[in-house]
Formats: C-alpha cells, structure tokens, sequence
C-alpha cells in the first residue's frame, strides 16, 4: 500500500513537471495551452448557463408563489368533494397549519357588452387572503369580493385585455353558468343558464400568460349559487403551513386523507412547468458536455505529441526499474492534470462572471420582461456536477494516447 502510494506521487510530480516544463518541440506547449483553454471555456459556459436556468427558475418559482398555497388538496375523481366530516377538522386543527381557506372553482362564460371568454371562476372564502400572499400579485386595486351592498370580482390582467375592462367602468361583468339540475330549454336557451353581474373590484397580473388568461375571482357563496352546490362542497383545500413544515404536513395530511385525495406542495402544482425547464436544462447541459468532449479531444493530441517527445524520457525509466503500469500513471496524471486545470480556473472563471451578473447586473434583457437583467443562481450541486463531468471527460481523453503508449513504445 505505501509502495502504491509513493508510485502515485512520483507519478504526480512527473506529470506536473511534463506539464509546466519548456518541451523540445514548442508546438507541444502550444497545444497543451489549447486543450486547457478549451476545457476552461467549456466549463465557464456550463456553470453560467446551468446559473441562468436556476435564476430563471427561481424568477418562476417567486411568481407562482404569490399565486399559489403551500399545500393544496384536491379530489383524485371527480370536481369537488364534502369536507363535512372529521379528518378535515383535524386539518383545520393541526398545529402547523396556519390557515385553512375553502375553494370552490369551476369553468364558466363572460362577458362584457359584445365581447366574451371562457375562463375559470374561482370562489374563495375569507381565508383566502391569508393563505396566498395576493396583495404582491394586485395590478390595479384591491382584492374585493364581496361587501355588505354587492358582490365584485377579481380579474386576470389578460382577461381584463381581451374584454376591454376596468375598474371605473360603470357596465357590470355577466357570468354564465350552464345549469346543473334542470334541462336545456331549446324555446328559451338562457333560461338554461345561471347568470350573475359583478362589478371589477381588482386586476391582478401574476406575469404568466396562462394564470392571467384564465381565472376570475369571486366570493365562494356566489360560486355556489353560479354552480348549485352546498354549503360543504368544494373544489379543494389552500392551506398556509409554519415554514419549512411544508414536508411534514403534507406527509400528515397524505397519511391522513388517504389515496382518495391529492396533496400538492408549490412545485407539484405547476409540476408540468417546472418539468419543461428542469428538461430544457439538462438538455442544455448534454449539449454543451457534447462541445466540451469535442474540446477535450485535444488532449489526446497534447498527449501523443507529449509521448513522442518524451520518448527517451521513458526509456530511461523503464531501464532504471519503473514499471509500465507507473509510465501509463505519469500520463494519465498529465491528461487529468490538464483538464482539471482547465476545469478549475474555468469553475472560477465562471462563478466570478455570475457572481457580477448577480450584483452589478451587467446583461440586459429588451423586450419588457419581467425582470430587466439575466438572472443567475450558482449551485453548489450544478459545480460539483460540472468538476465531476469534465474531470471524467479528461479520463477517457487520456486513455487513447496511453493505450498507444502501452502498444508502440513500452513494447519496443
């Protein structure tokens, strides 16, 4: 084992002394600083767009935030379900749940003089202020869905636009609600709907194209009387947890509730939008591993060239007692060495560059997104990921030249 150990070293400090020492031929220097600018490169392009992604991820998850609970339980079959018994009360009653908000939702037809949409009303109870952070989401107004003279809605910022509505419009907003118990009347078709008017009370914008085309908020007794159910039906249960219970609750209330219901944290509710860019990211990441395996094959040149020069280098080691197994060391240390210089001062290159964007912001982003600079996360996770990788790719570079160093010279 100390033999072994003391081989490696000797390895090592031949291959640091190959690497940094003046060759016979300069054309060798010359490509070894190739292959060890190419392997930075790659590597500074890995961590700054693995950083982009993760910034524009949290960008995502910031504004699903404020529309989303923290947890929220649905029925797996069926529309709504009766909360009319106890294992909803002890929800209600659990020690880390903050707030327990009551949700009744279902599609419906608006309309505003000549125009008019499908979108989705979504009753909400008094709760609901309390368990979504729905002041960071107002455009315009306030959220207001009922009073002691009338009932109001809250409206999409896209669907404001499509129907050419505001706040100081004097004309109410009509709701449509095919009717639940009764038949469709072919003499009189809208005597077959539920209707209600509402007047605009906000205009919320959550920045996302679908959740600000789709929902209209209303009081819950009025989407109860829109859709005809009872006082204990609902559509699903917001809840607001103690931070950092989220976990712990959610695996309560699943143990609890049982396979007929769903409980979804933030992520699981928009779990196709994350998966697209979790997707897009890893995608990405193969991609660029694919460019830096291509700058990786310089290696195999700095190596042989290397091999070559150092041909008589060899020999004499070979005389002097160092086995083949030590030599094919020496070279394989040498390959390492250099993509993990590359990868090391890429990896700082990189991190510095997203620390600045960070911080002082130095790309713009045109175009009236929400954000006016790129932004950026570094990840201790993606770095290490990103180190391991290139390190690997350095392997397998400098396994080819060894192979020709084990056929054509230790063989002579």
């Amino acid at each position: 084992m100390l033999l072994r150990k003391r081989n490696y070293r000797f390895a090592f400090f031949v291959a640091f002394r190959y690497l940094f020492s003046k060759k016979k031929q300069n054309a060798i220097n010359v490509i070894s600083f190739i292959a060890t600018g190419g392997v930075c490169l790659g590597t500074l392009a890995l961590v700054c767009v693995l950083s982009v992604f993760n910034g524009f991820e949290s960008l995502v998850e910031d504004m699903f935030a404020s529309f989303d609970p923290d947890l929220k339980i649905e029925a797996v079959k069926g529309k709504t379900f009766s909360i009319d018994n106890a294992d909803f009360e002890r929800i209600r009653e659990m020690d880390d749940v903050v707030c327990f908000s009551k949700v009744l939702e279902d599609n419906a037809l608006i309309a505003y003089k000549n125009r008019q949409t499908p979108v989705v009303v979504k009753g909400v109870d008094k709760n609901y202020l309390k368990a979504v952070c729905v002041d960071s989401i107002m455009y315009d107004g306030q959220f207001l869905v009922h009073d002691r003279i009338s009932h109001y809605a809250v409206i999409g910022v896209g669907l404001a636009c499509q129907l050419n509505v505001g706040l100081q419009f004097a004309d109410a907003l009509k709701i449509f609600v095919p009717k639940r118990t009764s038949k469709i009347n072919v003499l009189a078709p809208e005597k077959s709907f539920n209707q209600q008017n509402v007047l605009i009370s906000g205009i919320y914008s959550v920045q996302e194209n679908e959740l600000d085309n789709k929902y209209l908020f209303v009081d819950i007794e009025l989407a109860r009387s829109l859709f005809e159910r009872d006082s204990t039906e609902v559509s699903a249960i917001e809840l607001k947890v103690e931070p950092k219970k989220t976990v712990a609750v959610q695996a309560r209330i699943k143990q609890l509730l049982g396979e007929d219901f769903s409980v979804k944290n933030k992520y699981e509710q928009q779990a196709d939008f994350f998966r697209i860019m979790q997707i897009e990211k890893w995608i990405t990441f193969l991609i660029l591993s694919l460019i830096l395996l291509v700058a990786t094959f310089n290696i195999i040149g700095s190596l042989s060239m290397l091999i070559i020069d150092k041909k008589d280098d060899i020999a004499t080691l070979h005389k002097m007692g160092a086995s083949q197994q030590l030599i094919r060391t020496i070279f394989l240390c040498e390959g390492w060495l250099i993509s993990i210089t590359g990868a090391v001062v890429g990896l700082i290159l990189g991190v510095l560059l997203c620390l600045s964007q960070q911080y002082f912001g130095w790309l713009k982003m045109e175009g009236g997104y929400v954000v006016d600079v790129y932004p950026v996360i570094v990840k201790f996770g993606d770095i290490l990921l990103i180190f391991s990788t290139v390190v690997a790719l350095g392997f397998c570079a400098a396994c080819y030249p060894v192979r020709y160093l084990r056929k054509k010279i230790l063989t002579q």
